[in-house]
């Protein structure tokens, strides 16, 4: 029997994580020099790139499209991703709050 991937499991070599993207190889080696995704690495050192980094890559190319700098980038995604982080807290109180204990 297969085991369930998470989709934050790096999976993908990064030239399939380019094409998937539609992104150049260089510009995947510049947003993670940059702090703006971070694949996981083999024992080897080789990327592996997850669903949800593709899915990242995907939102980063929306924002260059609009005309942000990589540091315009790098703000929005940490907004998002603490929007999100917040998002899961808020849920998980709302949660607790209705079996009537907290978490």
């Amino acid at each position: 029997m297969a085991r369930e991937r998470r989709s934050s499991e790096g999976v993908y070599a990064i030239s399939v994580a380019a094409e998937l993207s539609g992104m150049a190889l260089s510009s995947l080696r510049l947003y993670e020099r940059k702090g703006l995704l971070t694949p996981s690495r083999t024992d080897g050192g080789t990327r592996r790139y997850s669903e949800d980094d593709v899915e990242r890559l995907g939102r980063i190319a929306d924002l260059v499209e609009a005309g942000l700098t990589i540091e315009g980038i790098r703000l929005v995604l940490e907004l998002e991703d603490e929007n999100a982080r917040l998002r899961r807290e808020l849920d998980s109180l709302r949660s607790a709050a209705r079996r009537g204990r907290p978490d």
